[in-house]
């Protein structure tokens, strides 16, 4: 799960089972606007409906980058014993101790002391100097949704500064609105020691991270007892895309680490009679956010 414009499951189990579901979700591909995705159960949606699929005794290696990282905690709290590792690349990892809003506040007080004037209003919907040539859409219809699309001098600057030349430019020809669903992701995701907990985590600092500073990211990080910490020089947001070699390499370390190591306790098996979205009343839809908004399958 990653914030470009495709929403995409970066990460697997390396696996025939996996590849053909993949293959056979890609005759299925379609693309919608950000009006089509209502909520963060609907942009959740394809990533759950592949944890749903797996068939037991298969686990997988689930890889969030940036605002990915909350749909892979959704999927770890829902679909514990088919997650090997979790990892998070620059990524948002809320935690029973640390919800989504408490993030965001913390975000808007640490930019707001080291430049008030980079405050992470976004998340309440209000525009900020912080995101430059960007576009801020804020409606006062309680049913539209508030929205950003990400401008060239931000993207080239903030996220692309270490990446090809060639991809930030398709990453500004592919630009969409985006939405981060905050406050509905919020009451979606009650996380639990029991079961989010009892997954295994690692974080990957990006050392170059323009949008998110690493004493922020660190701080995350602390607020999720028992998470493994890694860490890639010279890499900016786009990781995959400054620094694929050292990130692929690492994903696949961290694999065969958590893959070699014995199981010396049992996770929690899906509670019976239970949807994967956990609350009934609650509509699902699609996945990921992205600098380029529209959401892909």
């Amino acid at each position: 799960m990653h914030t470009g414009a495709p929403s995409t499951i970066i990460g697997s189990s390396l696996s025939v089972e996996m590849e053909e579901m993949e293959e056979e979700r890609s005759k299925q591909h379609f693309v919608l606007r950000l009006e089509e995705v209502r909520s963060f159960g609907d942009y959740a949606r394809p990533l759950m409906e592949v944890m749903a699929s797996i068939p037991p005794p298969e686990k997988v290696v689930l890889v969030g980058h940036s605002y990915g990282g909350a749909c892979v905690a959704l999927a770890m709290e829902r679909f514990p014993e088919k997650v090997l590792v979790a990892v998070f690349v620059a990524g948002i990892m809320p935690s029973p101790a640390c919800s989504l809003a408490r993030i965001a506040e913390e975000k808007e007080r640490e930019s707001e002391k080291t430049n008030p004037s980079m405050s992470w209003q976004f998340f309440k919907g209000h525009p900020l100097e912080a995101y430059m040539d960007s576009t801020l859409v804020v409606r006062k219809d309680p049913l539209s949704i508030c929205s950003i699309s990400f401008g060239y001098n931000y993207l080239s600057t903030r996220l692309y500064q270490l990446s090809p030349p060639e991809d930030l430019t398709l990453a500004t020809m592919l630009v969409r609105p985006a939405s981060c669903f905050l406050d509905d992701a919020n009451e979606m995701m009650q996380l639990t020691e029991e079961r989010f907990g009892s997954v295994s985590r690692v974080f990957i600092v990006c050392k170059e991270d323009k949008s998110t500073s690493e004493a922020f990211q660190l701080w995350v990080i602390q607020r999720s007892p028992g998470t493994e910490v890694k860490e890639i020089e010279a890499a900016d947001h786009m990781v995959m895309l400054s620094r694929p070699r050292e990130l692929f390499s690492l994903l696949v370390e961290i694999a065969v680490e958590h893959g070699s190591r014995t199981s010396s306790h049992d996770l929690p098996r899906p509670q019976a009679e239970s949807t994967w979205w956990g609350k009934p009343e609650v509509s699902l839809g699609l996945q990921t956010p992205n600098p380029f908004g529209e959401s892909s399958d």
